[in-house]
């Protein structure tokens, strides 16, 4: 089993204070034979009686290594592999990607960040771990 991020504690509740059911802690997903991903978080959102919910999976990345840059990198080719998987396997289920507060202010707005996110369609959590709170969804 992969390490828990340091603040994926903070995500979780942040997510269920904005009613998301955890579902899954981790996601496991087996891919063919040999491969089995591990996502952080799964959760789902019931948005009424009558009404299907809202499924999702959150891959938790904190950006405390000494390079923004390369933490970015690792967590791209991680996010787009997920994806694929996800969309193999559970299409319904929308993955995003979960940075800091800190992070979003200090390095997202970059010139590469910013056009991988939108080349790549990377939808983005920004939560803020002191607070344990989701700040933003950025679609």
């Amino acid at each position: 089993m992969a390490a828990k991020d340091r603040f994926h504690d903070a995500v979780k509740l942040g997510l269920q204070k904005e009613q998301w059911t955890i579902t899954h802690d981790p996601l496991k997903i087996e891919f063919g034979e040999d491969d089995v991903v591990e996502i952080d978080l799964g959760a789902e959102q019931i948005l009424g009686a009558e009404k299907a919910g809202k499924k999702i999976a959150v891959e938790i990345k904190s950006f405390l290594g000494e390079s923004a840059l390369y933490d970015f990198h690792t967590a791209l080719g991680q996010f787009l592999n997920y994806r694929l998987v996800l969309e193999k396997s559970e299409p319904e289920r929308i993955l995003y990607l979960a940075v800091p507060l800190a992070a979003y202010e200090s390095f997202f707005w970059r010139d590469l960040p910013q056009a991988s996110l939108q080349l790549y369609q990377v939808k983005l959590i920004v939560y803020d771990p002191q607070k344990e709170a989701i700040h933003k969804w950025c679609k």
